[in-house]
């Protein structure tokens, strides 16, 4: 990967929906070799899909919570169970194997907070792996994801 494949990366983060002509001129390429960077970055997984980034408020999930969740042994079928179960609910958006006093970290977004009440008594408990959880509710985001810091350069062409 070289400086206008980062440029390229960091244009996209910012705008999936960019229109190829637009990013071409921006990197300052032509439209067929930026074209074929692109397809190059696809094809080897650099780039994973496309998304739409959601206003989680405006779409009706008011409250964010993360899970710190401890299981009763590190043995093999205890991480498979508790993985297999979290990769079956939804309502998880993001579950980290971590290091420390706890095993996992997992995001959550929720309607509100019976909602998230209703996740945590029907489904998080009843996974048999886990010792114990501890909830720490969001109360703003300071920062969200936005997308990957790949060099300064990259960093400094993403201000407006």
């Amino acid at each position: 990967m070289d400086r206008l494949d980062l440029k390229i990366l960091s244009t996209l983060q910012r705008d999936g929906q960019i229109s190829m002509a637009r990013l071409s001129d921006h990197v300052g390429l032509s439209l067929s070799a930026c074209h074929r960077r692109v397809k190059l970055l696809e094809a080897d997984g650099r780039i994973s899909h496309y998304a739409a980034r959601l206003n989680r408020k405006k779409v009706g999930l008011e409250i964010q919570v993360f899970i710190e969740a401890k299981l009763i042994s590190q043995r093999k079928d205890d991480i498979e169970a508790f993985e297999a179960a979290i990769q079956d609910m939804p309502e998880v958006l993001e579950c980290h194997l971590i290091s420390g006093e706890f095993d996992y970290l997992i995001r959550v977004a929720a309607r509100n907070t019976e909602d998230y009440e209703r996740l945590y008594r029907d489904r998080l408990t009843l996974i048999p792996s886990v010792a114990q959880m501890k909830t720490l509710l969001c109360l703003s985001t300071v920062k969200e994801f936005r997308g990957f810091h790949l060099s300064d350069e990259a960093r400094t062409s993403s201000k407006p």
